[in-house]
């Protein structure tokens, strides 16, 4: 019996691809674009890739809504690039600069940033507030696995 087949949509250029499960961690490239579909780090998105990366797919997508100018934010940036590292591929992330793609930040109604959002097939999931060291967003989104 062979593994089931997940569509990964590509963080690059929002292709969907047929991955089988099992062939996840082995490097995929995009049918496409040819470039990587997991790297180990946070994909930016702007509207267009969001709605084709975050509201698609079989991969659960981790979404931190941030801005330049927040400090909180930036000390939370590298403990999100690791978290990706521990995370990928079984999760995708991904990060929006509400000052860049402010639709986002109002679509999803953003009081505070960084905001991170875990969708699951195109509907959110968790939500989480504040930042959060590398450990504790592994941990928050492993909780909401299970949970």
């Amino acid at each position: 019996m062979s593994d089931p087949t997940l569509e990964v949509p590509c963080p690059h250029c929002g292709t969907v691809n047929r991955v089988p499960e099992d062939r996840l961690a082995a490097s995929p490239s995009c049918g496409r674009c040819h470039l990587w579909l997991f790297e180990g780090v946070a994909a930016p998105l702007d509207v267009a890739l969001f709605d084709k990366v975050a509201m698609r797919g079989d991969l659960p997508v981790l979404v931190d809504f941030w801005a330049p100018w927040c400090a909180p934010c930036q000390a939370m940036a590298p403990e999100f690039q690791r978290a990706a590292s521990a995370l990928e591929p079984r999760v995708r992330l991904a990060k929006v600069d509400t000052e860049a793609v402010p639709d986002l930040g109002s679509r999803f109604g953003i009081r505070g940033i960084p905001t991170l959002i875990l969708f699951r097939q195109g509907r959110e999931v968790a939500r989480q507030s504040g930042a959060m060291s590398q450990s504790q967003i592994v941990n928050w989104v492993r909780a909401q696995a299970t949970g």
